[in-house]
């Protein structure tokens, strides 16, 4: 293998596979049931009964790389594992290794104060509480972020927030307690850039209002809990800001990273689970006097998913090996490589597998419908892909900047 896994990972992922064949994929279609009765108000009683057993093995808090409260992993190490859960769609909670919690976390980690960290950081880490990020709006092309109007004003001793966000994911679920906001703070700032800044916001201070639940692609709480929240007057302490006025993209490219990453390896997971059923499939099925599984046009797809993941995963842990040893920020062109590649490789495998499945593709009956949702969803969120193909482009004229 060109990078091969840690003796670490590999026992690691032993269990994780243990854990998915006893655990998870018994339990996905309570889950699917238990997300369309409850809706996206409420807690799935699957997710809580399975995460003490995830714990006691030892199971928990894998994504954080440097920290004494996690397994310890680099970028590289966590990727197949990270893999093996986004297998299926139930897996991340379970392991408290969901987003946004994961990257809330890391950025109370790396800037939280000790009160932050013991009031919010250590009840996440515990899977206690969920938090939500808030920084996409409706009113302003948000691929742009520095196009954020909503606004963060000193008053004394406080801060006043005002505005309104959407996809603000977990905002619906009753557990989420904290969120990580990013509004305006400098408007006139000459530096675009320093124009932001990130504070945290208790979801029980006055003001704070969850609308609605978003769906995505018609499912409400599957793939995530996308919400709409308005901010009227609310009111922090001016310690929750976090590092400093004006540095809100700062901490936006330090958590999103990570987070960008983190969907790409379980994207694959998604997608090899997804070539599985295709196989199945075809080969159960017969028609025009043979197996779908024989028709040449199957037999190309097939071949084609292979390869294309294949290719996803080896760019995926090119960028993981690049943040280990370089940095993330140096990393940068390997990030934006891999959120546009995985994405679109996968949304290609799950139409092929759905065409494959015949009119059952297009129901719920298979995940398939789910895979697609999260998939597409996934090509917008962190950054659409044409903000990164820009990204890419840039970095790669730059080489020619003296020709």
């Amino acid at each position: 293998m060109l990078y091969p896994m840690s003796p670490k990972a590999v026992e690691l992922k032993r269990k994780l596979d243990s854990f998915m064949d006893r655990h998870i994929y018994p339990n996905e279609e309570r889950f699917y049931r238990e997300a369309e009765e409850l809706r996206p108000w409420k807690v799935y009683p699957v997710v809580e009964e399975l995460k003490p057993l995830a714990r006691a093995e030892g199971l928990w808090n894998l994504f954080l790389p440097d920290s004494g409260h996690g397994a310890g992993l680099t970028n590289l190490e966590y990727a197949p594992l990270c893999e093996v859960m986004g297998r299926s769609h139930l897996a991340p909670e379970v392991f408290n290794c969901s987003a946004p919690d994961t990257g809330n976390m890391e950025v109370l980690e790396r800037y939280g104060t000790k009160e932050d960290k013991e009031r919010w950081l250590k009840p996440l880490l515990a899977g206690e509480i969920r938090s939500c990020f808030a920084m996409t709006e409706p009113a302003v092309a948000s691929s742009d972020a520095t196009n954020i109007e909503s606004s963060i004003v000193r008053e004394g001793d406080h801060y006043v927030i005002n505005g309104r966000k959407w996809y603000t994911t977990n905002a619906t679920d009753p557990r989420c307690k904290i969120c990580i906001f990013m509004g305006n703070t400098d408007p006139d700032n000459a530096d675009r850039h320093k124009q932001q800044s990130m504070i945290l916001v208790p979801m029980d201070t006055a003001g704070v209002e969850v609308k609605r639940a978003l769906p995505v692609f018609g499912f409400y709480g599957v793939p995530d809990r996308a919400s709409e929240v308005v901010f009227t007057n609310v009111r922090v302490p001016k310690e929750n800001m976090l590092l400093g006025e004006g540095r809100g993209f700062e901490i936006a490219q330090g958590r999103l990273g990570p987070g960008r990453i983190h969907h790409c390896m379980r994207l694959i997971g998604l997608s090899e689970r997804t070539l599985e059923k295709m196989c199945r499939r075809v080969r159960s099925r017969v028609a025009f006097g043979k197996p779908v599984s024989e028709q040449t046009v199957t037999q190309e797809r097939i071949a084609e998913a292979r390869i294309m993941i294949e290719q996803a995963r080896l760019l995926t842990l090119n960028a993981a090996y690049a943040m280990d040893t370089v940095g993330n920020k140096v990393a940068t062109a390997e990030i934006a490589m891999i959120k546009v590649a995985v994405p679109n490789m996968a949304c290609q495998i799950i139409d092929w597998a759905i065409q494959a499945h015949g009119g059952g593709g297009t129901s719920n009956d298979f995940g398939l419908t789910q895979a697609y949702a999260t998939a597409r969803l996934l090509r917008l969120a962190d950054g659409p892909d044409e903000v990164h193909r820009n990204q890419i482009a840039r970095f790669e004229l730059k080489k020619y900047s003296n020709a």
